[in-house]
């Protein structure tokens, strides 16, 4: 009786140990910094030393208060090797003052107006047959779909970026880090 209460106890120790590990609301570690999910998406961007580029971009575009505001936001945030994969001279034109309309559209492009973590997207996404429409703030159609198992956002031009870090919880909403950078149609 004393081993069957023992195992029984074990047991459902070891199955809640499982699923707080499973769903823990820790966040994950971005560009080697914690991501504090009561902070905003501005707050915790700052600190990812992978998203240095897009955190001088948002300034550049006069985009800070805005997505530090309530929100609620989903960011698909593109790192340094994202940008830096651009045409060269790219970054350093669109970060120039009277290239600013065409930097924001672009980082605009990136943000949806609602908290969406991947389980919500990957649903909405078989539900409308393997292609989801993600309408941006900045007036881009992106198409989300699931290729050999990674959620994959393309853009107006028919790119393709990967959400390589999902699920950035943030008091405004969601950041999904991506490996390549959102451009619209010309």
């Amino acid at each position: 009786m004393k081993r069957t209460i023992f195992a029984a106890a074990t047991a459902a120790l070891l199955a809640t140990t499982a699923y707080a590990d499973n769903h823990s609301m820790k966040n994950p570690m971005v560009g080697g910094a914690e991501m504090f999910p009561e902070k905003n998406i501005v707050e915790n961007a700052v600190n990812s030393a992978d998203h240095t580029t897009l955190v001088a971009a948002v300034q550049a575009a006069g985009l800070v208060d805005v997505l530090a505001g309530e929100g609620p936001f989903t960011v698909f945030a593109p790192t340094n090797d994202a940008f830096a994969a651009l045409p060269e001279g790219t970054v350093e034109t669109l970060l120039k003052p009277e290239n600013k309309d065409q930097l924001t559209k672009i980082l605009t492009c990136h943000v949806v107006a609602a908290d969406v973590m991947s389980e919500a997207l990957v649903g909405m996404i078989e539900e409308d047959g393997g292609v989801h429409d993600v309408p941006t703030v900045g007036g881009c159609t992106l198409k989300a779909m699931v290729k050999d198992g990674m959620v994959m956002i393309e853009d107006e031009q028919g790119n393709a970026a990967m959400v390589t870090i999902a699920d950035v919880d943030q008091s405004n909403g969601v950041i999904h880090v991506i490996d390549k950078v959102l451009l619209p149609a010309m």
